[in-house]
């Protein structure tokens, strides 16, 4: 009984710690729809990651295309992680959150930023300064606000 206790007094303070942080995940939790974050950065383009190599990092699981990549990751997950939890940052430019296919990216001042599309991609290539602009200052104030709220 005691060791049953333990057990949900950890799980419950797991769930605590990654609360308020929002990452646009699929069903599984699976983010950057499965994409190898730091590939993004080493290969410049995106590689599919494995479902066997996989870490945890503010609730959403990241999967990789090699042990290495994983482990240069873990070293420093800030650095590989997409901005505005994953969303898309065009949708995030208009106040809005939005899923990302993880084929749509590009590395600005050393930060990973994905869009939903090819298509919508182009859009925010027209601008990417004024897109980060207008998206850094909205995501505070839609950071922790479910994407179906907005």
């Amino acid at each position: 009984m005691k060791q049953l206790l333990a057990t949900l007094f950890i799980l419950i303070l797991s769930f605590n710690v990654f609360a308020g942080i929002d990452t646009e995940t699929d069903e599984n939790g699976v983010i950057l729809a499965g994409h190898d974050a730091v590939a993004y950065f080493t290969e410049n383009k995106p590689v599919l990651g494995m479902a066997e190599i996989t870490a945890l990092y503010q609730g959403a699981i990241y999967r990789f295309s090699s042990a290495q990549n994983r482990d240069l990751f873990n070293a420093n997950p800030a650095k590989y992680a997409p901005a505005y939890g994953g969303y898309c940052s065009t949708g995030t430019s208009f106040g809005k959150k939005f899923e990302v296919n993880g084929k749509a990216f590009k590395i600005v001042d050393g930060q990973l930023y994905v869009n939903k599309d090819e298509t919508v991609h182009e859009y925010w290539l027209k601008d990417v300064a004024g897109n980060i602009v207008k998206a850094d200052d909205f995501w505070p104030e839609i950071k922790d606000v479910p994407a179906g709220d907005l």
